[in-house]
């Protein structure tokens, strides 16, 4: 999975608000969520599965990793 980025839409979590150390996601690809580094926006950025991003996501809200 190699989506061409140049045309990705890229947001945060309105939930990040803790001095810039955050990621963006691209929610532009169907079946794929490419994640990467706000504070390097030209940087690389990680593809994940969809089902694998929405897991996570899932394991995160339901505390599964500690605190965050």
């Amino acid at each position: 999975m190699n989506p061409d980025l140049s045309k990705a839409s890229w947001f945060k979590s309105s939930h990040s608000n803790n001095g810039g150390q955050c990621v963006e996601v691209s929610a532009s690809f169907a079946g794929a969520v490419p994640v990467r580094d706000s504070k390097d926006p030209e940087g690389p950025a990680l593809v994940f599965p969809a089902s694998a991003w929405h897991a996570f996501v899932a394991g995160v809200q339901d505390g599964e990793f500690g605190a965050v």
